[in-house]
Parts: C-alpha cells; structure tokens; sequence
C-alpha cells in the first residue's frame, strides 16, 4: 500500500468513527426523543377547556391583576405550565420573557441544574400612555430546550 492510499483510509476511518461516536453521544446526553414540530412555531394552547399534558406543562400562565391604576405598581406572576414544568440536565426552561404590548419588560434565565421553579415574579408600573385605548396585554414567552417556543397573553384595563 503507498503513503497516499494509506492516508486516504485513515483519514476516512476517523471521519466515519467522529460520526458514529457524535451519534452515541446524542443518545447518551439527551435520551428523550425531541419532536421537530414543536420548534417550527410559537406554540400557543389550542383549547383552553380541554388543555393537553403538554400544554399543561409548558404553556405560560400569568397571574396578574384584571384592572390597575395607571402610575401605580402591581405583580405579575408567569409560571411554566399549570403543573410546574420539572428542571433537570436533560429537560429543561431556558428562560421566560415579559412583553407589555410589543416591549420587552423582562426576562430571566434558568440553568438546566434541578435547582429552581420555572418561575417568576416582576413588579410592573404602567402609564396612560403605554394604554392609549385604557387597555393592554401581556405577553410571556419560554422555551423549553426539548419542546420549544411558547406564548401566553393576558389583557389588563389600565385605568
């Protein structure tokens, strides 16, 4: 066999063991089968009254006052899923963000340690002029590394 042969198949060995071993890895470090589907979109509750277990887990739900005065500071409360979403190595929430209309207010991060709750507490003013119509709705958003994108609203009177 001459140098160039050899260096040929030996370089074509170690691409084909690189392959296989990424591919045993994957497995070994995210055992959970991941549908594609959920990371095409923002995934939002299809029917409130009859709610999926995947919904229940991960959809966002905002615990906020229905009506403020303008000026004056209230909490709003998101949480992931009804039933709180489980935090570990494999499976986790990313982060969660607060909009209020089409602004950004706030985001946390979580690391994928088991340690914390996905969830989260803000302090939230609102002024007349950021509710033109005495109206204005919440967003929040989360991603979960194995099922996605998610969104939630919710709408305040701001009086």
């Amino acid at each position: 066999m001459d140098r160039r042969a050899f260096l040929k198949s030996i370089a074509i060995g170690t691409a084909a063991a690189g392959v296989a071993g990424r591919a045993g890895a994957a497995e070994k470090y995210f055992p959970v089968k991941v549908d594609q589907g959920l990371f095409e979109t923002i995934n939002r509750v299809k029917n409130p009254s009859s709610k999926t277990p995947i919904e229940k887990t991960h959809a966002p739900v905002i615990t906020a006052p229905r009506t403020v005065k303008a000026g004056e500071p209230f909490t709003v409360e998101v949480a992931v899923g009804e039933t709180i979403h489980p935090m570990a190595p494999a499976h986790f929430i990313e982060f969660i963000s607060l909009e209020i209309g089409n602004e950004p207010a706030a985001r946390i991060d979580f690391q994928p340690k088991g340690y914390l709750s996905p969830k989260a507490t803000f302090t939230v003013t609102l002024t007349k002029e950021a509710a033109p119509s005495g109206k204005v709705t919440l967003l929040a958003h989360e991603r979960c590394n194995l099922h996605g994108y998610w969104e939630s609203s919710f709408d305040i009177t701001v009086a």
